[in-house]
């Protein structure tokens, strides 16, 4: 699965080691700073963008450690504006944890829906930044959901294409979905701090959130569940828990799998998420067959996951928009409206529409609301 982007990855290895990846004896990247550009493959490039390119970029990861991460550049055709064009950061959905999943190596997943959004948002007179997360694509491992990671990686690719390229505006707001649209969530909690004022941080659109998520885990061991869940589903199981693995690695995540278990965890952590959701299926895992003993035998199992992927229900200083379908069995409906009544109940700024489709669906729904929202951030 990584032999896509072997040339990429190498590259990348080389430029991590000449900047001061961990573990490196070299001085650290500068958070924000661009350290390459190369040009995007084909299918990672959307219809109606121009010049769009590669980034590498420097940021963190896991303990605030100096990483580098990928981001795709997308322009919109014609002339910038005056002040440039204003800037949409993409925080892109599941697509696996091997480098060959990063959007700017494969492109999304789900191309027809999400270049139809993409290509939205260009019309409108956009440009977008793409991140890849931490450990896509570049050296080092992803730390799936790991909210806090993700919301610097989004806010340094940010800083970084608008230092590279004079034509973007400093003016910007995030849109995500699903994996994205936490990450979206808590770029939005977290933007004006992470922008160390370089920035002018407008607001965000979140659709498909995974709230509550962490509460998945807590019942999981021997025998539960019992039966074979969606495929996907699976997968992203299996991905929350390398993710758990890479946020807290003394945690000896493997020590509570059986054989099967960690053979699944090793396949994930290079698989794309379409692909692994097929080998899984089509072998009949049963999550609650891959335990030797309960995950609730971590000690504050539920405070490690809160850390981690748990959404901030205070703080927000800028509009934030959340969509959710009502067929979604992807990310539960109720709890996803819980956490918005919560926010609602905490005095926060946001916005909340439901759509009458499924969780891939909600991204265009949304458009509707989500067009005209942005549209006044920036004015």
């Amino acid at each position: 699965m990584r032999t896509l982007c072997t040339a990429i990855t190498a590259a990348a290895a080389v430029v991590s080691l000449a900047i001061g990846m961990p573990g490196s004896a070299a001085a650290d990247v500068t958070t924000g700073s661009v350290v390459g550009v190369e040009a995007l493959p084909a299918r990672a490039t959307p219809p109606g963008s121009v010049n769009s390119t590669r980034i590498l970029y420097g940021t963190t990861t896991v303990g605030d450690q100096p990483t580098t991460a990928s981001a795709a550049v997308y322009f919109p055709p014609g002339q910038a504006p005056e002040g440039g064009w204003p800037v949409i950061a993409w925080a892109h959905g599941t697509v696996g944890l091997g480098d060959d999943c990063a959007y700017s190596v494969a492109g999304p997943g789900e191309v027809a829906r999400d270049w139809a959004y993409l290509g939205t948002w260009l019309a409108q007179g956009y440009a977008i930044v793409a991140a890849d997360y931490a450990g896509l694509g570049t050296p080092g491992d992803h730390p799936y959901l790991n909210g806090t990671v993700e919301a610097h990686n989004v806010v340094d690719a940010v800083t970084a294409a608008t230092r590279q390229y004079p034509t973007l505006s400093k003016k910007w707001a995030v849109v995500g979905q699903s994996q994205g649209g936490a990450a979206a969530v808590f770029t939005a909690r977290h933007a004006v701090e992470f922008g160390r004022g370089e920035l002018d941080y407008r607001g965000a659109v979140a659709t498909g959130v995974p709230a509550y998520i962490e509460n998945i885990l807590l019942p999981i061991g021997p025998g539960v569940p019992p039966v074979a869940l969606g495929p996907h589903t699976t997968a992203y199981i299996f991905y929350i828990l390398d993710g758990l693995r890479t946020t807290y690695p003394d945690l000896a995540i493997e020590s509570y799998l059986t054989e099967s278990g960690r053979r699944w965890l090793e396949r994930g952590r290079t698989a794309c998420v379409g692909a692994f959701g097929d080998e899984l299926a089509a072998a009949g895992v049963v999550i609650g067959d891959q335990f030797t003993r309960p995950l609730s035998e971590i000690p504050d199992l539920l405070g490690k996951l809160t850390r981690t992927m748990g959404l901030p229900e205070t703080g927000f200083d800028r509009p934030l928009f959340l969509g959710q379908g009502a067929r979604d069995t992807d990310v539960i409906t109720p709890a996803t409206l819980l956490y918005t009544t919560r926010l609602q109940v905490n005095g926060q700024p946001v916005t909340v529409h439901v759509y009458p489709t499924d969780h891939s669906g909600t991204v265009n729904a949304s458009l509707t609301d989500s067009i005209p929202f942005v549209r006044g951030l920036f004015n």
